[in-house]
């Protein structure tokens, strides 16, 4: 580990420290990872400006046949409906390419949209900190070292509340189906898991990507809530397809997420 980086995830002065690196890719995920950066390099040639890789792969904590392929890439221009569905074949692709991986997703956004004022707390944050560069230069020069602060929590988590209602029309068109449940338990307990976390981030003045421990620490500032945000961790990890635990989640958890996240740190500035 780098010797400036210390506990939670931060440097010797407080800032985020950027979470992944090439070298920390497990060996199973070499190859993965060196066709996806010849493959993003073929499809988009000139209309990229850079690719990243994030989540477990660069952190170097992915399961082989369990974890999934992350990549960020940061087009020219904006993207268009041909980019999303070049980026989808690449996707199924790598997918079935590579038995290591279950599942590959990949981002599209614009040189202009990641480095804008509205993203610099948001996506800009996220490039810097939690993705690691794969292609082209690195945008992170041209943004700012970022601290565990109330305008962070705010600007990448504040919006719990206007993604409830789409959650709850989710839930009623999966009906009781287990396959079509099991995705959203995985999705909507990260996001529960990350909102509760970044809601006392600035208390716990630190950054961590791992649920676990997002649970565990967001539990010390609100021990009424732990046992939710425990069981949400290892559902995020280990979903089920099971319809009380989504109901629990919109009705209940959700909510009360959102009006206490609103109260500490107010609710995330508007995007078009």
């Amino acid at each position: 580990m780098d010797g400036r980086v210390r506990r939670r995830g931060l440097d010797a002065q407080g800032y985020i420290a950027r979470e992944g690196s090439l070298a920390k890719v497990p060996p199973a995920f070499r190859p993965l990872v060196a066709a996806a950066r010849t493959r993003v390099a073929d499809v988009f040639g000139a209309r990229l400006d850079s690719a990243y890789l994030y989540g477990s792969v660069p952190r170097g904590t992915a399961r082989p046949g369990r974890s999934d392929l992350d990549l960020l890439l940061v087009l020219r221009d904006e993207p268009t409906e041909a980019d999303r569905a070049d980026a989808r074949l690449l996707d199924g692709a790598l997918d079935r390419d590579f038995d290591q991986i279950d599942g590959a997703g990949t981002l599209l956004v614009s040189r202009g949209q990641a480095l804008s004022d509205l993203e610099r707390h948001d996506l800009g944050w996220f490039l810097a900190c939690l993705c690691t560069p794969l292609l082209g230069a690195d945008l992170a020069v041209h943004l700012p070292r970022y601290r565990p602060d109330s305008l962070l929590a705010r600007e990448t988590n504040g919006d719990l509340a206007l993604l409830l209602p789409g959650w709850r029309e989710r839930v009623r068109e999966a009906g009781d189906r287990e396959e079509a449940l099991r995705p959203l338990v995985r999705g909507m307990s990260r996001r529960l898991v990350r909102t509760g976390f970044t809601l006392v981030m600035p208390r716990w003045n630190g950054w961590t990507s791992d649920l676990r421990e997002m649970a565990e620490a967001f539990g010390t500032y609100h021990p009424e809530r732990a046992p939710q945000m425990r069981e949400a961790a290892l559902l995020g990890y280990e979903p089920r397809g099971d319809l009380a635990v989504l109901r629990a989640y919109t009705d209940d958890l959700g909510p009360w997420l959102a009006g206490e996240y609103a109260r500490v740190h107010g609710v995330k500035a508007p995007r078009p």
